[in-house]
C-alpha cells in the first residue's frame, strides 16, 4: 500500500514540474498564432473550439488560459484539460491537451431524495455521453425505494451546428409521496400521486454566454381519490399540455465548481393551457455571482425565487423549501406556498487546491475512469429563505435564517461532497452531509 501511495506522490510532483517546464520560456501575455488540439479520439474539434473566448490571431493573458481551461473542462466529458503555449521561431502555437472521459456508465446508486436521509433512493443508471464525438447525451435511469422513477433523455447541443440550435427530449415516470402539508391536512393522511410526463426543449445560444429554449410539456397526474386543490381538474387525474420560455446567461469558468462569473436563468411556463379548465402560471429566477476577493479566496453569492400564479394553482405545484432548495440551519424544515424567495452567500478558500491525480498503476479499470481532478475547500456561508401564500403580505419577518462553516471535498467529472455545520436564528446546531455544489 505504501510503494503505491509513493507512486501516486511521484506522479503528481513529476506532472507538475512538467507542466512548469513547458511555460517557462513563455512571456504573457501571448498572441495566439495556432491552435492544435490534443487527445481527442473521439471528440470533434468543433466541440472544444467552441468554447474558447478567444481565436487564432487574438492576444491571451494566463488568466485566460486558465478561464478558458475550465469553460472546455465544464464540457463534463473530459477528465484533464491543459492549455499550453509552445514557441519555436516566434511562432505561438497553442496546445489543448485533453483526456477523454469514459462515455458509459451503467452505474447502481443509491441518493438522498430531497436531501433527506430519510428518503433513500436506489437503482441504476445509464448514461452514455458524447456517443458520436458531439458532447451529445443519452440517459436513462431505474430508480427504486422512496419515490420509484423511471427517466429517459437525450439531449444534442448542436442539432443544427451552423445556426448553434440545440434539442433535448425528456419522458418520465414517477410514484411521488404528496409534499404538501396542506393536502394532507385536507385528506387526512398521507398520499401517493403518479406523475408521467414528456417534454421537447428546442433553443438556440447566441455567441458563448446567452441561450434561449421554448420547451413543450405534456403532463399526467393521477391521484387515488378527489378533492379540489389536490387536483387542477374537476376529476382526479389532471391531462394539461404546457409551453414554456428560458432564457440564460452563463459567463462562469468552471460549472461543476464556480469561482468567477456570473450566471442566471428566467423561466415563465403556462400550465393547462386553458384544457380541462387548467390555467395557471409558473415563473422563476435564479441569479448567482462567482469572485475571487483577494489571492485564493473567493465568494458568491445567490438569490431565487418561484411564483405559482393563478386562481386554481394545484398543490403539487406549489413552491417548496425544505425538499431540493434548503435554507442550511433550517435545513430539515418544510414550508409551502405559492411562492419561495431564497439568498445565500459564500466565502470559500481551497485548503488543498486543485490538482490532477491519476491512478493508472490500478490494473483491469479502464484509465478513462482513473483520472481525476481532486481538491479540498473550506467555506462559510449565510442562508435565508421563506415562503408565502398568495395573498399574504412578504414580511422580513417571517424568513428563516442559518449560518455555519464546512468543507466540499471535489472528485471532478463526479461529484462533490460537503460536510458542514449550520446554525439558526437561535444558534441551534445541525450537522450537514450532502452531495454536490451548494449553488
Amino acid at each position: 500500500m505504501l510503494y503505491k501511495i509513493c507512486l501516486v506522490f511521484i506522479v503528481f510532483v513529476s506532472d507538475v514540474f512538467a507542466q512548469n517546464d513547458s511555460l517557462q520560456n513563455v512571456v504573457y501575455p501571448v498572441k495566439v498564432d495556432s491552435i492544435t488540439i490534443i487527445g481527442n479520439e473521439i471528440t470533434e474539434p468543433e466541440i472544444i473550439l467552441r468554447e474558447l473566448t478567444f481565436k487564432t490571431g487574438d492576444i491571451v493573458t494566463e488568466e485566460n488560459l486558465e478561464y478558458n481551461k475550465d469553460r472546455i473542462y465544464s464540457l463534463g466529458i473530459f477528465t484533464r484539460v491543459d492549455l499550453l503555449i509552445s514557441v519555436e521561431d516566434n511562432f505561438n502555437k497553442l496546445i489543448i491537451y485533453v483526456e477523454e472521459s469514459w462515455y458509459i456508465y451503467p452505474i447502481p446508486f443509491a441518493e438522498l431524495k430531497d436531501k433527506d436521509w430519510d428518503k433513500i433512493s436506489y437503482g441504476i443508471n445509464l448514461i452514455i455521453k458524447n456517443f458520436r464525438g458531439r458532447n451529445e447525451t443519452l440517459r436513462g435511469r431505474a430508480a427504486f425505494g422512496f419515490d420509484p422513477s423511471f427517466h429517459v433523455e437525450y439531449y444534442n447541443p448542436l442539432l443544427i451546428p451552423a445556426e448553434n440550435i440545440f434539442f433535448g427530449i425528456n419522458l418520465f415516470y414517477l410514484d411521488s409521496q404528496n409534499k404538501s402539508h396542506i393536502a394532507e391536512l385536507l385528506y387526512g393522511k398521507t398520499f401517493e400521486q403518479k406523475f408521467i410526463n414528456g417534454s421537447i426543449t428546442l433553443g438556440k445560444r447566441f455567441g458563448l454566454f446567452h441561450r434561449l429554449a421554448l420547451f413543450t410539456t405534456y403532463n399526467y397526474i393521477e391521484t387515488p381519490f378527489y378533492l379540489k386543490g389536490i387536483s387542477a381538474s374537476n376529476g382526479r387525474i389532471d391531462r394539461m399540455p404546457s409551453l414554456g420560455l428560458q432564457y440564460s446567461y452563463d459567463t462562469r469558468d468552471l460549472a461543476q465548481f464556480p469561482r468567477e462569473g456570473f450566471f442566471g436563468i428566467i423561466k415563465a411556463e403556462a400550465k393547462g393551457l386553458g384544457v380541462n379548465d387548467i390555467k395557471y402560471m409558473i415563473y422563476s429566477l435564479d441569479l448567482r455571482e462567482y469572485r475571487k476577493i483577494y489571492g485564493s479566496l473567493g465568494s458568491k453569492w445567490r438569490i431565487a425565487s418561484r411564483t405559482a400564479s393563478g386562481d386554481d394553482v394545484p398543490y403539487y405545484d406549489y413552491s417548496y423549501l425544505g425538499f431540493n432548495e434548503r435554507i442550511r440551519g433550517h435545513y430539515r424544515a418544510e414550508s409551502e406556498g405559492n411562492s419561495y424567495y431564497l439568498a445565500s452567500a459564500e466565502l470559500n478558500y481551497p485548503i488543498v487546491p486543485d490538482f490532477n491525480l491519476s491512478l493508472d498503476f490500478i490494473p483491469i479499470i479502464p484509465h478513462e475512469l482513473l483520472s481525476y481532478r481532486v481538491a479540498l475547500y473550506f467555506q462559510i456561508f449565510a442562508d435565508a429563505g421563506t415562503t408565502r401564500l398568495k395573498g399574504q403580505k412578504l414580511s422580513i419577518g417571517n424568513f428563516q435564517s442559518g449560518y455555519g462553516a464546512g468543507f466540499t471535498f471535489l472528485v471532478l467529472p463526479y461529484n462533490l461532497a460537503r460536510l458542514e455545520i449550520a446554525f439558526d436564528e437561535y444558534k441551534n446546531m445541525e450537522w450537514i452531509f450532502d452531495l454536490g455544489i451548494s449553488f
